[in-house]
């Protein structure tokens, strides 16, 4: 594989100025990620573990092997995984989803109560490993609202190192963390432990949620969703800069249904993003409707 031409000074493991915004542009474009000066060191770091696992002399190298090399597609997924934040666990942000299962989903099952489809489509945006969606499952099994309803849940994340994890299903004590007592009945039921100490989510569970790898910026993938009821996207549009999250937002009011509801992280707002939604103050938290 023949590269451009090195400048001499760009050797070894060394981030001048302008590979450094190099790299953030090229991330930028397939994650919406930008990162700022601080956090510099830390995505030198993840560049410096790729480059050396693929035996490159430098960074610039490496940068050049992701535009031109190629198996460049599959190594930016690697690069994805290294520098995308996949902290999540069950339950979380729990007022949020008391308010999903008490007020939203027997809001939306009032209002389409005459619909002869009865259907129900949930996405969950940036799922990361899979804990989001998988609560959202154990929340909704059973509802006696949703009697005789057909229930989809889809669920996406950009890394796909996280959405392996997802679909097989398989959790340590971190992914469990600050659970309260109402919720572990649900712990007992569907899940089954694992020879190594963890916990292996039930199938039943795991066959209600569709993984796929969507980038939240890429309408044209996004329309395989069809109409949405409910978008979560908790705690992923902090990692974008404004124009991006114009673009995602702009994304999930296309899918949606007219009177869909998008629940975000209760750090974050549409204020100064779009005004097209409706802030609505329910009994147990305040979200977002079309």
């Amino acid at each position: 594989m023949r590269y451009p031409p090195l400048d001499s000074s760009q050797t070894g493991e060394v981030l001048s100025d302008d590979l450094f915004y190099a790299f953030v542009d090229l991330i930028y474009r397939h994650t919406g990620i930008r990162f700022d000066k601080e956090s510099r060191f830390v995505l030198q770091r993840r560049l410096v573990h790729r480059m050396r696992a693929l035996g490159l002399p430098s960074l610039e190298r490496y940068y050049y092997h992701l535009l031109y090399h190629p198996d460049r597609e599959r190594e930016m997924d690697q690069l994805i995984d290294l520098v995308t934040t996949h902290e999540t666990y069950f339950f979380r942000e729990k007022r949020q989803l008391k308010c999903f299962v008490e007020e939203i989903v027997p809001l939306l099952v009032q209002e389409r109560r005459t619909d002869p489809h009865r259907v129900l489509r949930i996405w969950s945006a940036g799922c990361s490993t899979g804990e989001e969606p998988y609560s959202i499952a154990m929340l909704l099994r059973g509802l006696p609202a949703l009697a005789g309803w057909q229930l989809f849940i889809f669920a996406s994340d950009i890394s796909s190192r996280a959405l392996q994890v997802a679909r097989q299903g398989i959790y340590g004590p971190s992914s469990f963390r600050d659970m309260e007592p109402a919720y572990e009945t649900y712990v007992r039921q569907y899940f089954e432990p694992t020879p190594d100490g963890k916990l292996r989510i039930r199938d039943e569970i795991r066959q209600m949620v569709l993984f796929g790898r969507v980038n939240l910026l890429d309408s044209s993938s996004l329309a395989l969703y069809g109409w949405l009821d409910v978008i979560f996207c908790r705690n992923v549009l902090i990692y974008f800069d404004t124009e991006a999250k114009k673009r995602a937002i702009q994304n999930f009011y296309e899918r949606l249904r007219p009177g869909g509801f998008l629940l975000l992280g209760h750090s974050e707002s549409l204020l100064g993003l779009d005004s097209r939604f409706q802030l609505v103050h329910l009994q147990n938290d305040m979200v977002y409707r079309k």
